[in-house]
């Protein structure tokens, strides 16, 4: 089976790197960030979007997400921690003979450093990620490319995230999307959005996957 992984909110809980990097961001163009609350709904789309949203001007946005790469070259990509259970899940999937990518909407150049220092990382076969230019999220597509180069069956092929953009892709592919619970959505989006199942912890997702 080919495993595709959402990070941010699946494999690693990032929401103080997010958080930190985003208030950065605005205070660097003078703007008050949002309560986290609001801010918890912009994990998962590309900031470009949400900042174009909040701030309009196109040099401001820009400028905004300069601020925000900055801090995170220096320290934001640290600033997570992985959710308990997932390296066991992992390791299980692996010994399994499940082949794994990460698929996710952090820029691909985000990503590459937290995947290379993940105890785990060198599990997944492939990064999918995307460009620093993006105004999408792009999971429907970086999933369609996955599949061409796994030469993976769609009904041979789950999408594991937390927040609807990943089962949306997932139902564009005709692939199964499995919610995790542990993350930045819950329930209901995952359902509305089409999920094939929700898991509550990484365990209970390794059960279903080896079952």
């Amino acid at each position: 089976m080919l495993c595709l992984f959402d990070l941010d909110g699946t494999l690693i809980d990032s929401g103080q790197s997010i958080y930190a990097g985003i208030r950065y961001a605005l205070a660097s163009v003078a703007v008050e960030a949002p309560d986290e609350s609001v801010l918890r709904d912009w994990i998962g789309p590309p900031l470009r979007l949400s900042f174009s949203e909040l701030l309009g001007d196109h040099d401001r946005v820009e400028a905004a997400l300069d601020a925000y790469r900055q801090r995170f070259a220096e320290i934001g990509w640290r600033e997570h921690t992985v959710y308990p259970g997932i390296p066991a899940a992992i390791d299980a999937l692996h010994r399994a003979g499940h082949r794994m990518a990460v698929v996710t909407s952090k820029l691909r150049t985000h990503a590459e450093p937290i995947l290379a220092e993940l105890p785990f990382g060198q599990r997944f076969a492939r990064l999918y990620g995307p460009g620093p230019d993006s105004l999408q999220s792009e999971k429907a597509s970086m999933i369609a490319t996955a599949l061409a180069d796994f030469h993976a069956d769609p009904t041979d092929t789950v999408m594991i995230g937390d927040r609807r953009y990943d089962i949306e892709g997932a139902v564009a592919n005709q692939v199964r999307g499995i919610g995790v619970l542990w993350g930045f959505g819950d329930r209901h989006e995952l359902e509305q959005a089409g999920a094939h199942v929700t898991v509550e912890t990484p365990a209970q997702l390794t059960d279903l996957l080896l079952g």
